[in-house]
């Protein structure tokens, strides 16, 4: 063969094979490009649902904080009629229907109150999941501390808004750790206003995924994607549970509440309008108002101070739901609720 010829062969047979091999790399590419946008996609979608999940479980927890803290405030407007009322008996041992309630004087009452009407004055400008916070932790807890001292040897009362509610959050995080809703550590830590409702709920698991770009390798892309979703999922899970804990705590608060104002009420009214003040003059309706409303002040002072979260144990896990403590003061309500229908 003719050495022009059989070079020229040699050449369309390499020129097939480079087309061979460039068309499998050409599908390669188009594959690896394929799994890297589903990849993105995919993590979007995931990062999508779990802020859909935080905002909701915040605005849930926020709701419950901001009613928890309303009802201690208002613990001040009892203590001040109560104590215009002679001769009454002391309701020292607070038991109804077998259950037991916390003891109280007017004095702890109206401080417990106070310090619940410097958190709320704060809260207006506070970011999202700070008044859920506070819920997380217990707010009887959050404020009685609110009565304490700033790391700035500051009376904490003598704060106004935010400067308060933050003063208060460092003191729950560095100053009462056992307190502590899993984000409370506010003293050590600044959290900006999107990521604090999931600090102070969730805990201290590390949520750089909401803004970290996937490897530029697809394959390594789509294994970053898959872990990122696992944890995520976890997270969801756990808000969603958390918001339901949420929303039944509130309920279960909600009923108590209406109760106890009713009664608070009729007291007013018996105390402030009628001028009624010597217990020995009382109907036996009234005395009964003054007894139960005693009973569900008790009853609302122990229900808020429960948390509803525990902190993890562990940097890169989520917090628990306390359901142990919750279920029984939501029991403790439902037994005294009856024992008064």
């Amino acid at each position: 063969m003719p050495l022009p010829l059989f070079l020229g062969i040699g050449a369309a047979i390499a020129a097939a094979g480079g087309v061979g091999a460039g068309i499998h790399g050409g599908v390669k590419m188009k594959e690896a490009n394929d799994t890297m946008k589903s990849a993105q996609r995919r993590h979007e979608e995931n990062v999508a649902k779990f802020e859909k999940n935080n905002k909701e479980t915040t605005a849930s927890m926020d709701k419950l904080g901001t009613f928890e803290l309303s009802i201690i405030k208002s613990f001040e407007t009892f203590a001040d009629v109560i104590e215009r009322i002679q001769n009454k008996p002391e309701f020292k041992s607070i038991e109804k229907n077998g259950v037991k309630l916390p003891t109280y004087s007017p004095e702890e009452l109206k401080r417990t109150s106070v310090g619940a009407g410097v958190l709320i004055g704060g809260l207006g400008g506070a970011a999202a999941g700070t008044a859920g916070g506070f819920a997380a932790a217990g707010a009887t807890t959050a404020a009685v501390m609110a009565l304490g001292t700033a790391s700035t040897g500051t009376a904490i009362a003598s704060l106004s808004g935010a400067a308060a509610t933050n003063a208060t959050l460092a003191a729950l995080g560095g100053g009462a750790v056992a307190a502590g809703g899993g984000g409370m550590a506010l003293g050590s830590m600044v959290l900006g206003g999107a990521t604090l409702g999931v600090g102070l709920l969730v805990g201290g698991i590390i949520f750089n995924f909401t803004g970290s770009k996937l490897s530029d390798k697809a394959d390594e892309a789509w294994s970053q994607m898959k872990k990122t979703e696992t944890e995520i999922n976890k997270i969801c899970n756990y808000l969603k549970k958390l918001k339901q804990t949420s929303d039944s705590y509130y309920s279960s608060l909600k009923k108590v509440n209406d109760i106890y104002e009713k009664y608070l009420q009729a007291i007013k009214a018996t105390v402030l309008t009628y001028g009624k003040t010597d217990w020995n003059y009382f109907t036996r309706e009234e005395k009964l108002s003054v007894e139960n409303c005693s009973y569900l002040v008790g009853l609302l002072y122990s229900m808020c101070k429960v948390k509803l979260v525990n902190q993890s144990s562990s940097g890169n896990d989520v917090n628990s739901i306390n359901y142990i403590d919750i279920n029984a003061s939501k029991d403790k309500a439902d037994k005294i609720m009856l024992s008064m229908n």
